[in-house]
Order: structure tokens, then C-alpha cells, then sequence
């Protein structure tokens, strides 16, 4: 944009014209790139259907296994039932009773979402893994993520190929009565993933 005086002296402004003493090829060029920049942001996006079931949304090449849809994230924190009764009576979110399950060290609160879950971890004993978390950060936070197989054991065997560590030698049973196995963060982008069966 110009400002200049029109015939009656008053200020106005002036589109400038964007390709002013460009060559008719380097006009040519620019607007054919502009062109093809646009084209591929006006490609359709494709979309992930939000759905309740296990459904295969990524397979990996070659592999016998595939990866299924997100089951929970979960949120460590230092009080359960404060947090427990802030999703119930604050968020109005479907909270269920505590679950304690010694044999992870936690007892857990499920938050239903609808279309995932929340499990909200608490210390339980003191051999607790939570325990570390939560000293490291006082105020709780986001502990890990779970996202479902369809097939476990085929699932550990392959990334154990591709060299990303397990937090255990073997599945376990997790909180949903399922198999699980959790994989390294420092192999996981800083995140602590825990696969589980579907």
C-alpha cells in the first residue's frame, strides 16, 4: 500500500501493484509457483474419524500388528479425590470409584471422556512409581499415554527388532484387566507410551 494526494489534495491510499518492473518470465515463474503453492494447500486433508471402537488407524509395513485408537491418557496427581471430585462436580464428567492396584503401586480414578478416557494415577505403597513422578513434580501432570493393539505380543516383538526399549521384559496385566507393556520415553519422543491390548 501507497500513500499519496489524489487531484483534491487529500490523502489515499494506493494498492501497489506486486509485480511492477518484474520480467514477463520472472512473472510467469512466480505466478506458476504461486499457483502450485495453493493447489497443494486446497488438497483435501485426510481425516481420522473419532469412533468408540478399535479400529486400525495406522500399519506399519510389513508388520502383523497395527496400531488401534487412543485409550487414556493419565494424569498423576498428588490428591485423588480433590482431582476425582473436580472432573465429577466441576467439569461434570462420568468419574468412577478408586480402583487400588497394588500390583502397579497406584490407585486409579477412571474419568469417562466419551470418546477416551482420563485415568488419574495416585501412590499406592512405597515401592510406587507414581511417588517418584509426583516428587519430581509437585503439582501432578501428565504421567502417560495408551494407545491399543491389536496384537501385543506381535507389537513387543517388533519394536523389540527396531530397538525401542520396554520398560519390562514381558507384558503385564494393566488396569483394564488387559495386556499391557510400556516403551521407553527417551525412545518415544520424551513420552511414556503404554501399549495395550484390544
Amino acid at each position: 500500500m501507497l500513500l499519496r494526494r489524489n487531484q483534491k489534495g487529500e490523502q489515499v491510499l494506493q494498492k501497489q501493484q506486486l509485480l511492477v518492473g518484474r520480467t514477463p518470465s520472472m512473472t510467469s515463474f512466480l505466478l506458476g509457483t504461486l499457483k502450485g503453492l495453493f493447489s497443494r494447500l486446497r488438497a483435501p486433508i485426510p481425516t481420522v474419524r473419532a469412533s468408540s471402537t478399535s479400529q486400525p488407524l495406522d500399519q506399519v509395513a510389513g508388520s502383523v500388528w497395527n496400531l488401534g485408537r487412543l485409550n487414556h491418557v493419565a494424569i498423576a496427581v498428588p490428591d485423588l479425590e480433590k482431582a476425582a471430585a473436580f472432573y465429577k462436580n466441576i467439569l461434570g464428567a462420568q468419574v468412577s470409584e478408586v480402583v487400588p492396584l497394588p500390583e502397579h503401586g497406584v490407585s486409579v480414578v477412571f474419568v469417562n471422556l466419551g470418546n477416551t478416557k482420563m485415568e488419574l494415577l495416585h501412590p499406592l505403597g512405597r515401592d510406587s512409581p507414581i511417588a517418584g513422578f509426583l516428587q519430581k513434580n509437585k503439582a501432578g501432570g501428565m504421567h502417560h499415554i495408551c494407545i491399543e493393539v491389536d496384537n501385543i505380543n506381535a507389537a513387543v516383538m517388533d519394536l523389540k527388532k527396531k530397538k525401542i526399549r520396554s520398560l519390562s521384559e514381558e507384558v503385564k496385566i494393566g488396569a483394564h484387566g488387559k495386556p499391557v507393556i510400556f516403551l521407553h520415553p527417551k525412545d518415544c519422543g520424551g513420552v511414556l507410551v503404554e501399549l495395550e491390548q484390544a
